[in-house]
C-alpha cells in the first residue's frame, strides 16, 4: 500500500509540474507577443521614415519608457454576481483544533491578513484545504503567476531567486498571498526541503468568501436601519451610507448598554441577542423590567434629536451585538438630504454643452484609409496610441488607440474593454477625454479620440518634480469637476493618477477614460480588485466592496503627489505599498512642502471609512469645493473655460504625411456600433 501511495504522489507532483510548465509556456508566448507588436510597430516607424511628433516637454514617449515607466493598471476579470456566489458550494474542509489555531496564527503574523475581521479569518480558514509536498518537489515557481496562498504546517521550505537562497520557511510560515488579490507573478521560487504539509486558498474562493460575507452584513445592516418606523421614508443611497457609518458594538451577558439617569446622544439596533429595560424608581431597592427587546428592536431614538437623559437602563440578557450611531453623525447624514443633488448633475451637464470638440460631421462615414497616421503618442499594455489626421481635413487631428485582440483575451478583459466603449459613448464633458468612433478588425479594435496635444501630468511632474498649489489646484478641480459628471451618471473612475489626466492645447486637465470605469446603480456596490497600487483605496485591498468614495481617496493621493512629487504609499514592493494604504493616511509624515490646507484636505479626502470621507456624503463635491484649500478659486470660470490655466502648451505645427501612413488592417475593418460578441 505504501508502495502505491508513494508512486500515487508521484503522479500527482509530475501532474502539478506539467502543469506549471505549460502555465509558463503561456505567459512567455504572451510575452512574446507583446514584443512582436511592438516590433512591428516600431519597424513601421522606420518604414514610412516618419518624423515624431514635436510636442511640449516629454510628452511624446519612445516604446521602451512607455513600458518601463507606466504605473501598472491592475484590472482583475470580473467578479461574479452576489446571486453567483450565494449560490456556490461550502468548499469547507475538515482541520483539527490545533491547525486551526496555526492557520489563524500565521495570518496574524501577515500585515496584509491580519486586517481581516474574526468572522473572516474563520471562514477563509475553514475553506484551505490541505496538500502534500515531497522533498525537492516545487511549491512556487519564479516568474510565473500566481492564483494560491500557503500556509506551512509540517516541513521546511527553500526560498531562492535567481539560483541563490534567500531564507528558509519554518511551520506557521505563510506566503503568496499578494496572489489573493490579483493575477500577480512570482518574484521568488518556493521548494521542498523535507515532505512538507501546507495549507492551501486560492483567489477565487477567498474573493468569493470576502465578497458574500461583507456583502450579507451590508445587507443585514441595511435591513435593520429600513425597519425602523422612522427611517423606512429614505432613500436607498442615504441607508446605505447610514449602514457604513454605524459601529458594530458587543455586550456581555448583564453589560449595561445604557444606564438610568445618564445624558446619551447614541441610538442602537438589536443586530442579536436579548435585552432587558429596567427601571429604578424612588425608595424600591430592585429595578422593575419595562420590557424585553430582542433582534430587530431599538432604543435610545431619543437622542438622535437632542441632548437625553436615560429614564431607563438597557441590560444586556445574553450575549448581544448592536448596531450603534451617535447623534452628530446621524445629523451629517440627514443634513445632507436637504442638498439638491441635482443640481451637479445639472451643473455638469450644462457644462458638457460648452465641451469645444463636437463631433464632426466628417466622421460620420470615415473608415480607416481616411486617417493619415503621425506618429505615436504612447505604448499600453495591450498597444498603443497614434496621434492622426484626417485626409479631408488637416486641422482635424484625434488620437487613435489601437489594441491587440489576443492581449485583450489572453487577459480576460473583454468584458472591461467592452464597458471602456460602452461608457464612453455616452459621455460628453469638456474634462473627460470623447470618444467618437470606434472600428473593429481581425487582429485589432480602434478607438478614435479627442486628441490632448499637452502631454499627461505624469510628464509634467517627471519634468518639474512637484507642481506649485496654484498648478496642483487648477488641475485637481479639473479632476474634481470629471469625476463629478461621472458621479453623477453613476460611474465610478477608479484609476485617478497622473499618468491619465491629460493636458487639451488650451491648457485644461481632462480625464482619460480607462478599462477601470464602471456603472454601479444608486446605493450599491462593486467588488472587482482594480486600480493602481498607491492610489488604490482599502476596502478595494479588503474586498469590502466599494462605490464611487474610491475616487476621494484617489483624489487625495492625487493631490500629495502633484505637490510633493511623490506618493505616500511607495515602494518597489506591492505588498508594502498596499499595506500601508490599509494602515491609512495618519501613518504617514506629510512632506514640509504641502500646506496646512492642502493637508487637511488630503486627510479628509483619505478616510479609511468610505463614508466619511469629503466629497461622499450627500453634499457630493460641494463639500470639496467649500473646503479651505479650495477658498477663493473660481469654479464658474472654470466651467466656462474662462479661467487663465497655469500654463497653456506650446505646440509646433503637425508635419505632412504621405498618404501611404495609413492601417494596414484597413481592408478588414468597419465601423463597430456594436460590441457585444467581442
Amino acid at each position: 500500500m505504501g508502495t502505491l501511495r508513494d508512486l500515487q504522489f508521484a503522479l500527482q507532483l509530475k501532474i502539478e509540474e506539467l502543469r506549471q510548465r505549460d502555465t509558463l509556456i503561456d505567459e512567455l508566448e504572451l510575452e512574446l507577443d507583446t514584443k512582436d507588436e511592438l516590433i512591428r510597430r516600431l519597424q513601421e516607424e522606420l518604414d514610412r521614415c516618419r518624423a515624431t511628433v514635436s510636442l511640449p516637454g516629454p510628452s511624446v514617449i519612445t516604446a521602451a519608457e512607455g513600458v518601463e515607466n507606466h504605473r501598472r493598471t491592475i484590472c482583475e476579470p470580473l467578479s461574479p454576481d452576489l446571486v453567483t456566489v450565494s449560490l456556490l458550494p461550502d468548499k469547507s474542509c475538515e482541520k483539527s483544533q490545533r491547525s486551526q489555531m496555526m492557520i489563524q496564527a500565521a495570518f496574524m503574523k501577515s500585515d496584509l491578513l491580519k486586517n481581516l475581521d474574526e468572522g473572516e479569518i474563520r471562514a477563509v480558514t475553514a475553506c484551505m484545504v490541505s496538500i502534500t509536498i515531497h522533498r525537492g518537489c516545487c511549491v512556487i515557481q519564479e516568474g510565473t503567476r500566481g492564483a494560491q496562498a500557503y500556509i506551512l504546517e509540517e516541513g521546511r521550505l527553500d526560498v531562492t531567486k535567481d539560483g541563490h537562497k534567500l531564507l528558509v520557511l519554518e511551520p506557521e510560515n505563510l506566503f503568496g498571498e499578494l496572489a489573493l488579490l490579483y493575477n500577480c507573478t512570482h518574484t521568488y521560487s518556493v521548494s521542498a526541503q523535507t515532505v512538507s504539509r501546507l495549507w492551501v486558498i486560492d483567489r477565487k474562493t477567498y474573493q468569493n468568501i470576502l465578497m458574500q460575507r461583507n456583502f450579507s452584513s451590508l445587507s443585514h445592516a441595511m435591513e435593520l436601519l429600513s425597519s425602523v418606523s422612522f427611517l423606512q421614508s429614505l432613500p436607498r443611497d442615504v441607508i446605505m451610507k447610514m449602514s457604513d457609518l454605524m459601529e458594530e458594538m458587543h455586550y456581555g451577558k448583564g453589560d449595561y448598554i445604557i444606564r438610568q439617569g445618564a445624558t446619551g446622544d447614541t441610538f442602537y439596533i438589536i443586530s442579536k441577542g436579548q435585552v432587558k429595560v429596567t427601571e429604578h424608581t424612588p425608595g424600591c431597592e430592585e429595578q422593575v423590567i419595562l420590557s424585553e427587546l430582542s433582534e430587530r428592536h431599538w432604543f435610545g431614538e431619543k437622542a438622535l434629536w437632542g441632548d437625553d437623559v436615560r429614564t431607563a437602563s438597557v441590560i444586556a440578557a445574553s450575549d448581544v451585538t448592536c448596531l450603534v450611531i451617535d447623534r452628530e453623525t446621524f445629523k451629517d447624514v440627514m443634513s445632507g438630504l436637504a442638498f439638491d443633488e441635482s443640481h451637479n448633475v445639472q451643473q455638469s451637464d450644462e457644462s458638457s454643452v460648452s465641451s469645444s470638440d463636437e463631433d464632426p460631421m466628417l466622421l460620420s462615414c470615415a473608415t480607416l484609409r481616411d486617417f493619415l497616421v503621425l506618429g505615436t503618442l504612447g505604448v499600453g499594455e495591450f498597444g498603443h496610441v497614434d496621434l492622426v489626421q484626417l485626409k479631408s481635413n488637416v486641422k482635424c487631428v484625434f488620437a487613435m488607440k489601437v489594441l491587440k485582440s489576443t492581449l485583450i483575451f489572453n487577459n480576460g478583459q473583454q468584458e472591461h474593454i467592452r464597458r471602456e466603449r460602452r461608457i464612453l459613448t455616452d459621455l460628453h464633458c469638456p474634462f473627460v477625454v470623447r470618444l467618437y468612433r470606434t472600428y473593429r478588425g481581425a487582429e485589432c479594435v480602434y478607438m478614435l479620440t479627442e486628441a490632448c496635444l499637452g502631454g499627461n501630468l505624469c510628464r509634467l511632474l517627471r519634468d518639474k518634480g512637484s507642481l506649485d498649489e496654484c498648478s496642483t489646484r487648477f488641475y485637481t478641480a479639473c479632476a474634481v469637476q470629471a469625476l463629478t459628471y461621472l458621479h453623477c451618471h453613476g460611474i465610478i473612475y477608479r484609476d485617478l493618477k497622473p499618468e491619465n489626466v491629460a493636458v487639451d492645447d488650451r491648457g485644461y486637465a481632462k480625464l482619460m477614460i480607462s478599462r477601470c470605469v464602471k456603472k454601479v446603480e444608486l446605493g450599491h456596490k462593486t467588488w472587482t480588485f482594480c486600480g493602481t497600487p498607491g492610489y488604490m483605496a482599502p476596502e478595494i485591498i479588503l474586498n469590502r466592496g466599494h462605490s464611487t468614495a474610491v475616487d476621494f481617496w484617489s483624489l487625495g493621493i492625487f493631490v500629495f503627489e502633484l505637490l510633493s512629487g511623490g506618493l505616500p504609499f511607495s515602494g518597489h514592493d506591492q505588498m508594502n505599498i498596499l499595506t500601508a494604504t490599509i494602515r491609512g493616511i495618519d501613518q504617514i509624515d506629510v512632506p514640509k512642502s504641502i500646506s496646512k490646507s492642502a493637508s487637511s484636505l488630503i486627510k479628509k479626502l483619505c478616510r479609511n471609512n468610505p463614508s466619511e470621507r469629503l466629497g461622499s456624503q450627500t453634499k457630493g463635491a460641494k463639500e470639496i469645493q467649500k473646503h479651505k484649500w479650495f477658498e477663493g478659486f473660481n469654479w464658474d470660470g472654470l466651467c466656462k473655460s474662462t479661467l487663465k490655466p497655469p500654463s497653456i502648451p506650446k505646440l509646433q505645427s503637425l508635419l505632412d504625411n504621405s498618404e501611404t501612413a495609413y492601417y494596414t488592417e484597413h481592408n478588414s475593418v468597419m465601423l463597430c456600433t456594436n460590441w457585444d460578441d467581442f
